[in-house]
This record gives C-alpha cells, sequence and structure tokens, in this order.
C-alpha cells in the first residue's frame, strides 16, 4: 500500500487499524520528498532524522496500549511561519536564515499533542508577503500540475506539498487569501478560520488583525479534522476567542443534501473583465450544482468590494511596518557588521529583508506617517467597517455566499514580478473576508483547458465554519474534482489531468 495516495483521515484510520505504523508512513513521506521535491521546492528544512525518532516514540506507545492523540503518526510538513521548538524557522527570508525557536507556537503543540510527527517546514514568500511563493528568499516553489507556474502565495509550498502527496495535509497562515488562492491554484482545499478561532501564538506577524491560521487538505472532510485539532481558545493570544468550538465535523454525513440553504451570488465578484471566463463557467457550474442539492440561490451585493484591495494594501503594509520593526539586528535574527547604531539598524534591515518585504514596509511607514495618517490608514479603516457591513445585510438574506477564489488560474513563474499591481489583482476575491474577519474555504470545482484547477470560494459568517464546511463536503461528494492529482514525473506542460 502507497499510504501517501490515502487522504489524511484514511491515513488516520490505517495507521488505528494497524495496517501502517507511523514509521512506515513517514519513511514513506521522505521517501517521496526526496524523490519529487527536487521538481517541486515545497520544503525549506527536513528533519528525517528527528521525525522518525517521533515516529518511533509513537509507534512504541501504541503498542504499550498507552493512551494516543487522534492524529498520532501522522506526518506532516507545516508552513515555515510556525515556531518549531528546535527546528529551523525562517519564514522565507534571510533575517531569520538560522533561528531555532526555544519554544512550539500553539498551533504546533496542539498537533504535537494529537501525535502529528513534523518532517520538516514548507517554503512561501518571505514574511507571507506575496502572491506566488517567488518572493522567498531561498527558493522557488513549483506547482505540480506544471511546474513552470506558481502554486500560489504565500502558503505556495504549503499548497503543493499537499497536491504533490508530499505531506498528506497542513496548516498555512492567511491575511488577505494566503490559504485559498494557493488552494485553488493547487487543486486542493484550503480553509481560513474566523478571525480569532485559532490561536496566533508562536505565529511570526505580518498584520496582526487580518493573520489567521488554517489547515490545508485533499478534502474537505481532511481541513475539517485539522480545524478541529488546532482550534480554540489560547491565553497567550489575547485576540484568540473563548467561543466553544464544533466537533464531529469531519463525520459529515455523505451525500447531505442542502434543502433549505440560502446561496448568495455577488454580481460584484463577476466582473465583465478581469476574470477568465473559463474561471466564470466553472464557479457558475458548481452553483449549479448547489442548486441541483436542494438549494436556493439569489444574487446578493457587496457593494464596497472594490476598495478591497485598496484599503487591504494600506492596513496590512501599515500593520507589517509596525510588526517587522522588531527585526533590527540586535536580539536575534540577521546581524550585519556595522560601525555605529544606525548602521547596525540599517544595514541589517537592508541586507535580511527582499524587495518586496522592503516594499511593504516603506508603504505602510508612510501611511502612518504624521499627516498622512488620517488620509490613508484612518480611512482603510472605515473602508474596512462599510465592508463588513455589506457582509452583515448580504448574510442577513442568505447562509453561504459563492464566488470565484482566484480570478484566473495559476500563471506563470516570473510573469507578474515586474508588475506588483498585477501580482495584488490576484487576491481581489479573497481580501475582503480578511479585512472583515469572516471564514472563507476554497475547493476545486474544476479545470481550464490547460489542465489547471479552478477553485470554489465559500464564505460563511462569523464563527460558522460548521456550515460552510458542510456545504464543501455536500458538493464534494456530489462531484470528483477533488480525487484528481497532478501527473508524474512533476514536469512543465500544457497542463492536465491524471
Amino acid at each position: 500500500m502507497d499510504v501517501t495516495t490515502l487522504t489524511l483521515i484514511e491515513l488516520r484510520d490505517a495507521l488505528r487499524a494497524g495496517t501502517v505504523t507511523a514509521v512506515e508512513a513517514t519513511r514513506a513521506y521522505l521517501n517521496r520528498i526526496t524523490a519529487h521535491d527536487d521538481a517541486i521546492g515545497a520544503y525549506l528544512t527536513v528533519d528525517a532524522e528527528g521525525a522518525l525518532a517521533q515516529a518511533a516514540a509513537i509507534d512504541a506507545a501504541r503498542a504499550a496500549g498507552q493512551p494516543v492523540g487522534a492524529l498520532a503518526g501522522v506526518p506532516m510538513g507545516l508552513k515555515d511561519i510556525f515556531l518549531t521548538k528546535g527546528l529551523r524557522t525562517t519564514c522565507a527570508s534571510k533575517v531569520l536564515e538560522d533561528f531555532v525557536p526555544i519554544y512550539d507556537a500553539t498551533v504546533v503543540e496542539r498537533l504535537r499533542a494529537a501525535g502529528v510527527v513534523v518532517i520538516g517546514k514548507l517554503n512561501m514568500d518571505e514574511f507571507a508577503m506575496g502572491s506566488s511563493t517567488e518572493n522567498s528568499a531561498f527558493k522557488k516553489t513549483h506547482n505540480p500540475w506544471d511546474i513552470e507556474r506558481t502554486p500560489g502565495g504565500s502558503s505556495g509550498g504549503s499548497s503543493a506539498a499537499v497536491a504533490a502527496r508530499l505531506t498528506p495535509g497542513t496548516l498555512g497562515t492567511d491575511t488577505g487569501g494566503s490559504i485559498r488562492q494557493p488552494a485553488a491554484l493547487c487543486g486542493i482545499v484550503g480553509l481560513k478560520p474566523t478571525w480569532g478561532r485559532v490561536s496566533r501564538f508562536g505565529v511570526i506577524a505580518f498584520a496582526s488583525s487580518l493573520d489567521q491560521v488554517g489547515p490545508m487538505g485533499r478534502t474537505v472532510r481532511d481541513v475539517a479534522l485539522l480545524e478541529e485539532v488546532i482550534a480554540g481558545y489560547d491565553p497567550r493570544d489575547s485576540t484568540s476567542s473563548q467561543r466553544e468550538v464544533p466537533t464531529g465535523l469531519a463525520d459529515l454525513p455523505r451525500g447531505a443534501d442542502l434543502r433549505g440553504l440560502r446561496v448568495g451570488l455577488p454580481r460584484e465578484y463577476f466582473p465583465e473583465s478581469g476574470l477568465d471566463p473559463q474561471v466564470s463557467s466553472a464557479v457558475y457550474a458548481a452553483v449549479e450544482q448547489l442548486k441541483a442539492l436542494g438549494a436556493e440561490v439569489k444574487p446578493v451585493s457587496l457593494p464596497h468590494s472594490p476598495l478591497g484591495v485598496a484599503a487591504y494594501y494600506l492596513v496590512a503594509t501599515a500593520e507589517a511596518s509596525s510588526n517587522l520593526a522588531r527585526y533590527d539586528g540586535v536580539r536575534y535574527g540577521h546581524r550585519a557588521k556595522a560601525d555605529d547604531l544606525y548602521g547596525l539598524y540599517a544595514r541589517s534591515r537592508g541586507e535580511g529583508f527582499g524587495l518586496e518585504v522592503k516594499r511593504r514596509i516603506m508603504l505602510g511607514t508612510f501611511a502612518l506617517s504624521a499627516g498622512y495618517y488620517d488620509a490613508y490608514y484612518r480611512k482603510a479603516g472605515q473602508v474596512r467597517t462599510l465592508i463588513l457591513r455589506d457582509f452583515e445585510a448580504a448574510f442577513s438574506e442568505v447562509d453561504v455566499i459563492a464566488t470565484p477564489t482566484s480570478p484566473t488560474t495559476a500563471f506563470k513563474l516570473g510573469e507578474r514580478m515586474d508588475d506588483p499591481l498585477q501580482m495584488y489583482l490576484a487576491d481581489i476575491f479573497t481580501i475582503s473576508c480578511n479585512l472583515a474577519g469572516l471564514p472563507g474555504l476554497s475547493l476545486p470545482c474544476g479545470f481550464d483547458d490547460r489542465g489547471l484547477p479552478i477553485g470554489l470560494q465559500l464564505l460563511g459568517r462569523a464563527f460558522d465554519e460548521p456550515t460552510l464546511l458542510r456545504v464543501g463536503a455536500a458538493y464534494e461528494d456530489a462531484t470528483t474534482w477533488h480525487t484528481r492529482a497532478p501527473a508524474e514525473p512533476f514536469v512543465a506542460r500544457a497542463g492536465g489531468a491524471a
């Protein structure tokens, strides 16, 4: 049995049944990484020795009849934005190239408590700033469906690793679409939970009022299982919600219908220009499938959505400017040689940060500067409130909102690097969800004529992840898009699904 072909839940069940051991599962994934990651570039760090030791300990505990966690023995790579005790954590930046944390992030603690074997750290855009994983200081990650194309970003290493079966599931972070957009471009499932649902303690900050941790996997139920493991109150995160976390989400009944569900279709998310017609057609077809399952579809309006990108790039850059001020070469991280304190700061930051990070720090510092704060940051905050009110009005009429996840399928590596505006527009349909703090789910809903995946985005009310997952699971049960996998070997191709 090739355990790397199993979904996360299937692998969990095989481990429980004893048909595969934790060591066997871990070794299978390590062997696959060795065989295929040169083509994909998903991993920045692989801890083979540590992972096999973790797996052996789990096997020994299980053999001795000791209690083990819900995911005991499942190997997993994690985005390199999560602190992992004793394992290098870089955030894909030269500033943190040699940084080894002394404690785990809360979500890592919870995964370890569930028995997950951490096999390594996954590539990303530096400090999660990007939509293509080309801003990593160390390597580019390639889309397994066509290695000349981007896997999306900033969680591109995570999405590519799941799609290429280099990890059965993982976690990403989503500040403006960084879970959902790469999930769409790689043909997997990604959930951005409600802001505050999952602890951010030990997660390297980009924009604190927007960042959220969420799961990525091959199926909706895999994602639901991971969400249940990582969600919940954490006293170490002052923004963490104390709301009870629903359980049993991974056990959603199969073949359920959607009678009584109201699905909103926002006209602003289906513009006449800028949206690939093949993406639009696939999403409309997915909505028709929801109707066939019993859902009622009705038009809604989110009139301030066109202002989302501008508001986001003021709020996010301002908060990034503040959060990244700590990387000064004094206490930890890259430290340049200099003759005075100013030189230390300037050279350490100049050498350590990449171009996109520098661009966003400068934009954010300008937006917060004297004389400009009211015109930019404060105004963006007001627009953010209007966007939230739009969603509240829409959700008084519908239960979920359906949109495209990304306006296009995966674009070629290098294609947008010289045009930051076009790169930023890759997140045009995902940004408003973050500004409003709402949950969003992306799942596969088709392929274009090059065989590249297309994503359907479902948006929900605050803390109503169960409805999103129920709708997503019902759609998944009625379709086969999620069962397709990239052809091997992973090469440049016009597309094509196996």
